[in-house]
C-alpha cells in the first residue's frame, strides 16, 4: 500500500485540513463522528489492559473517544505542542489545569485584565481551597517579577486581553516563570494558532475556548489545553477522567470542521477589524480605540511580532461621555441603534457581534475590579466577523452620528 503519512513541514492551513484523520474501513474523506458512550472490547483481558492503561484503545467516552482524540491531535499540531487535551469549555480547561497543578498553599500570579469569569475563578473559587492569587498589570513585567514568591506555581495571562486587547510579552513572562520554577499558561483565545503560537515564545501551557475562533461559527462549546505530553497525559488526563469536564464527540466534530477554515477566516476577519479600527479612530464621537493592529496601541510593535503581523478580530472602543451615567447611556445608544450586527456576548463568530463589557462579560465583577481592569461604562466591544466592511460601518454610524 502507498505510504500516505503526512510529510513534515506542512503549513498550518494544511495541517488544519489533514491532521488526525483516522479513516474507518469505509475510507471516508471527512472526519468520522463517533456518537457512542462505550466501546465493545474483544475479550475480558483486552478490556482489563485498556482500563489499566497498559494498552491503547477506547473504553468509555468520558475517558477517550476517537473524534475527540482527532480534535486534540489537530489542535496540538496547529499550536506546535506535543499534546492537547479537550474540555467541555474554555473555563472548563482552566479549571482542569488548576485542579491538576495547584494545591492549598500554592500561589498564582494572574493578569488583572483577563476575562471576568477567569478573574472570579482565581479570586473566589480557588481561594476557597487555599490557593492565593496576586493580580498584576498585564503589561508591566516588573509587577509580575515583584509578585513572585517561593510558593508561586503558575503565571496566567491572556494575550490580547478581553476586552481591552492588552498584549503581554510572552517571552519575558516565560523567563520569569521558569526562573522561579513555575509554569506560564497563556490563553490564546483571541488569536488562535492561526495568528499566534505562544509555545514558540516559551509558554508551557496554551488555553483555548474552542467556542470562539476554532469553531468560528458560534455553534458549540469547547475548550482545550495544549502543552508537553508529560503534563497533558500524566497530570491533566486523570483530572478530566475523574471530574468529567469532557468534550462531547459531537462538539469535537463540529470544531474539527470549523478548524478547516481557521486560517482564511482569521486573515479575513483581522483585515476587516483593522479597517473598522482605523475608521473608528477618526470619528469625533469615539474617545479611544483599543486594537493591537493600530500604531496607537501601546503594545503595537510587540503584538505585530507575536501575532504574525495581524491584530486579530476584536476591536474595543470608548464613546465620549462626561460621566459614567452619560457614558453608559451613550454606549447603550450605539449598541441599540445597530440593525445588522448581533447584540451578544460571544466572539469568534462569522457574524459581527457587539456588546457592553461592563454589564455583560465583566458585569459580575465589583466596581473596584472593573476599574482596576480599565473597563469603564463607555466601553464597547466589537468582535468583527465576515460582514461587509461598509455594512459594519453604516451600522455603527446609526448610533455614533445620533449621539447628543
Amino acid at each position: 500500500m502507498t505510504d500516505r503519512t503526512l510529510p513534515p513541514g506542512l503549513h498550518r492551513d494544511t495541517l488544519a485540513l489533514r491532521t488526525a484523520i483516522e479513516r474507518s474501513q469505509y475510507g471516508e474523506n471527512s472526519e468520522a463522528l463517533y456518537l457512542t458512550s462505550g466501546f465493545v472490547q474483544a475479550d475480558a483481558e483486552t478490556s482489563a489492559r485498556r482500563f489499566a492503561g497498559t494498552e491503547e484503545g477506547f473504553t468509555y467516552s468520558r475517558t477517550s473517544n476517537p473524534t475527540v482524540a482527532s480534535f486534540e491531535q489537530r489542535l496540538a499540531a496547529l499550536e506546535g505542542t506535543e499534546a492537547a487535551i479537550a474540555a467541555s469549555s474554555g473555563m472548563g480547561a482552566i479549571l482542569m489545569m488548576c485542579m491538576g497543578l495547584l494545591r492549598a498553599g500554592d500561589h498564582v500570579i494572574c493578569s488583572r485584565s483577563v476575562f471576568g469569569s477567569t478573574l472570579n475563578l482565581f479570586a473566589k473559587e480557588f481561594a476557597k481551597f487555599g490557593v492565593e492569587t496576586t493580580f498584576v498589570s498585564q503589561t508591566d513585567v516588573a509587577q509580575w517579577r515583584a509578585a513572585l514568591r517561593p510558593t508561586t506555581k503558575l503565571l496566567f495571562a491572556e494575550t490580547p486581553t478581553n476586552p481591552l486587547t492588552e498584549v503581554c510579552d510572552i517571552r519575558a513572562l516565560a523567563d520569569l516563570a521558569h526562573g522561579a520554577g513555575a509554569l506560564l499558561a497563556v490563553d490564546n483565545c483571541f488569536c488562535s494558532p492561526a495568528l499566534q503560537r505562544p509555545a514558540e515564545f516559551g509558554a508551557d501551557l496554551i488555553i483555548h475556548s474552542g467556542t470562539k475562533y476554532l469553531d468560528g461559527q458560534g455553534r458549540v462549546m469547547a475548550g482545550a489545553i495544549c502543552g508537553p505530553k508529560k503534563l497533558i497525559v500524566d497530570i491533566f488526563g486523570p483530572v478530566v477522567r475523574t471530574a468529567g469536564m469532557v468534550l462531547s464527540p459531537f462538539n469535537a466534530w463540529v470544531v474539527l470542521k470549523g478548524m478547516e477554515t481557521l486560517g482564511i477566516r482569521m486573515e479575513a476577519q483581522s483585515a476587516r477589524a483593522l479597517a473598522v479600527a482605523q475608521w473608528l479612530e477618526s470619528h469625533p464621537k469615539v474617545a479611544r480605540v483599543h486594537y493591537p493592529g493600530l500604531p496607537s496601541h501601546p503594545q503595537h510593535a510587540l503584538a505585530m511580532r507575536q501575532q504574525s503581523g495581524q491584530g486579530g478580530a476584536v476591536v474595543s472602543f470608548d464613546v465620549r461621555g462626561d460621566d459614567p451615567v452619560t457614558a453608559r447611556k451613550n454606549a447603550f445608544h450605539v449598541i441599540d441603534s445597530t440593525r445588522v450586527v448581533s447584540i451578544a456576548t460571544n466572539l469568534g463568530d462569522t457574524k459581527t457581534i457587539i456588546t457592553h463589557p461592563g454589564t455583560t462579560s465583566h458585569g459580575r465583577l465589583s466596581e473596584e475590579q472593573r476599574q482596576a481592569a480599565g473597563i469603564g461604562q463607555s466601553l464597547i466591544r466589537l468582535a468583527v466577523g465576515l460582514d461587509h466592511i461598509e455594512d459594519i460601518k453604516a451600522d455603527l454610524l446609526r448610533g455614533l452620528d445620533t449621539l447628543a
